[in-house]
């Protein structure tokens, strides 16, 4: 008996190359996992950031309302959902999320670069005292005595085994001045920006 799906009565052959140009399932399976991935590293930030993240309305809501679930079960079907919603994103939308996450990432590892920074910098001011004299000379606005005595009160808490009060503080009198530092260079940044745009403003 002839075979029905051969001759005149058989398949055009672009029916076969369009089946073809589909996504496999593997293939599919790997998009999904990557999605939900990055709806969980959404899950996962503060909730500020993930409001200052460009993506539709209903994507952000069924995130938000993730992070207030605290049951388990609750939480694990409403991450579901999270990936349910993220496929529903076009390739820019998921892009401009990836690149958001990226640079959180990058200025986490800023930060955490910044911190230890800071803690050598501690640590130089309790091991020698000319430590102090050089920060003292960077930064005239802070309290010279004050810091000898914080200084004096840490070294005696480490060597007495003591909770590290004075030792805490310090490192909060460094981050402030790291914090001021930072903030200053950044609005000397914002005017010098302000001062290109004013020069690329045409003469009356």
């Amino acid at each position: 008996m002839p075979n029905p799906n051969r001759g005149s009565c058989g398949f055009q052959s672009n029916e076969f190359e369009q089946e073809y140009d589909r996504p496999s399932k593997s293939e599919l399976k790997r998009q999904s996992t990557t999605l939900q991935k990055l709806g969980e590293a959404l899950v996962a930030e503060a909730r500020d950031r993930v409001k200052r993240v460009p993506m539709p309305e209903d994507v952000r809501e069924a995130i938000l309302e993730c992070q207030n679930i605290k049951d388990h079960e609750g939480r694990r079907r409403q991450m579901q959902y999270v990936g349910k919603k993220m496929r529903t994103l076009d390739e820019e939308e998921i892009a401009i999320i990836q690149r958001t996450i990226d640079s959180w990432k990058g200025a986490s590892k800023a930060e955490t670069a910044a911190l230890h920074a800071l803690e050598k910098k501690r640590e130089k001011l309790l091991a020698n005292d000319d430590a102090l004299t050089e920060l003292l000379e960077q930064n005239p606005q802070l309290e010279a005595q004050h810091l000898r005595t914080l200084i004096r009160n840490a070294r005696k808490e480490q060597a007495e085994n003591k909770p590290p009060k004075a030792y805490r503080e310090i490192f909060q009198i460094l981050k402030e001045v790291h914090a001021g530092k930072s903030a200053k260079k950044n609005d000397e940044s914002a005017e010098d920006d302000l001062d290109e745009y004013d020069d690329d403003e045409p003469a009356d």
